[in-house]
């Protein structure tokens, strides 16, 4: 019985942790980050890992991350991830420049 207790919370936890992580593409409309705003993206797909307040948790501070990295600097490292544990791909396509350039405004 504890057994399958433990594995029931373990799963759970892993399911909740990757939840957290981000991913998968919102194409509804509403509050989904389709809406195209970059904070509200970030929100979503980073927030969890860098803080809804940029200044970081489980991943870097970013808010002055714009002065130390250009905008194609920092979209490179939303698309291809980190060595550290940033996961590639969370943001694709119009949304990933859109935050880019948001997060390249951070002085």
């Amino acid at each position: 019985m504890k057994k399958k207790l433990l594995k029931m919370v373990l799963g759970t936890a892993l399911v909740m942790g990757l939840a957290a992580c981000g991913g998968g593409d919102d194409e509804a409309g509403g509050d989904t980050a389709a809406g195209g705003d970059a904070e509200k993206i970030y929100s979503q797909k980073c927030s969890s890992c860098h803080g809804g307040d940029l200044k970081g948790g489980m991943g870097p501070d970013l808010t002055a991350v714009g002065a130390s990295k250009s905008k194609d600097e920092i979209a490179g490292i939303i698309k291809n991830g980190t060595d550290g544990g940033m996961p590639a791909g969370l943001i694709e396509g119009d949304d990933l420049d859109k935050v880019a350039d948001w997060l390249a405004a951070k002085k």
